[in-house]
């Protein structure tokens, strides 16, 4: 992953590595990216959710895992945003 800024959810909260509040905010695609995970981690859970992403990265590898396919698919849905309250 060579990029400059990195985005990683942890529960409801998305940390940033490398990339100003700005600059994530300015970029839709990385917004819904982001907040898919977001929604992920509702759906099972804090430990089902790492669960899931850490088995499936070992079997799939990261740009093959469900997870991450299913949140690059969320970068082109506006919809992925409701229910998503940016603070």
């Amino acid at each position: 992953m060579r990029v400059k800024g990195v985005a990683m959810v942890l529960g409801r909260t998305i940390h940033l590595h490398g990339a100003s509040r700005l600059e994530f905010l300015s970029n839709t695609a990385w917004v819904r990216h982001e907040a898919c995970h977001v929604k992920q981690y509702r759906e099972y859970g804090m430990i089902g959710f790492l669960v899931r992403y850490l088995f499936q990265c070992a079997r799939w590898g990261y740009y093959d895992n469900p997870l991450e396919v299913a949140a690059r698919k969320a970068e082109a849905d506006p919809g992925i945003l409701e229910g998503i309250e940016i603070i």
